[in-house]
């Protein structure tokens, strides 16, 4: 049986727009992954699909809620939307810097609103940070695998950390009684912020250094 879903007093009533405008950017760089690999359409469709349902997919499963994407037709449709746009466009037009920017604000929406999501089915508040960082990076790697690109995981880039800020900060906002849309709006911004510094000025974690 389902735990009580309490994600309407968690979630603010404009995110699940925000989520969708995030799963389309994710879509659209899973689309474009295979098009610069001269891949069929049909390739496309799959990797803007897994692309941007892989995290929220995982999250659902593992809360123990209905996968988002199989109940709301909207959510496979805007993908194979995104897939469709990409295919009939020309490649220049899909500039990899502002692809990435796109990327940043999809990422820390994502975060945030898989971690409301989590609390909204009564988990608590670690894990429920957890499931913001999966829901905003699981799609991401699935992609790369795929791609053979190296993972996001394996990059030195503020990548997982500035999803790991949103989600953290939104979770802990909320267990402080701030008001649910400052509390997504705050954690939205920062891990936002922190990912668009790692873009303008290369930061990046340091590396393990068990051989000095």
């Amino acid at each position: 049986m389902l735990p009580p879903v309490l994600s309407a007093p968690v979630i603010p009533p404009i995110a699940p727009w925000v989520d969708l405008a995030g799963l389309a950017v994710f879509a659209a760089s899973g689309a474009l992954a295979a098009a610069k690999r001269q891949q069929t359409f049909v390739t496309l469709a799959f990797f803007a699909l897994i692309t941007g349902v892989g995290g929220g997919t995982m999250r659902d499963l593992l809360i123990d809620a209905p996968v988002f994407w199989v109940h709301d037709a909207r959510v496979a449709a805007l993908c194979l939307f995104v897939a469709v746009v990409i295919w009939v466009t020309p490649q220049r037009w899909w500039s990899d810097t502002a692809l990435a920017w796109f990327d940043a604000v999809g990422l820390a929406a994502y975060a945030v609103y898989g971690a409301a999501k989590a609390i909204g089915y009564g988990v608590p508040p670690v894990p429920a940070a957890v499931m913001g960082v999966l829901t905003a990076c699981v799609g991401g790697i699935i992609r790369d695998v795929l791609a053979g690109e190296p993972s996001i995981l394996m990059r030195p880039e503020l990548y997982v950390t500035a999803a790991a800020l949103a989600s953290g900060l939104f979770v802990t906002l909320v267990q402080f009684d701030t008001p649910i849309t400052a509390a997504a709006v705050i954690a939205a911004s920062a891990g936002f912020a922190l990912r668009a510094a790692a873009l303008r000025w290369r930061l990046a974690l340091p590396a393990y250094g068990g051989d000095a």
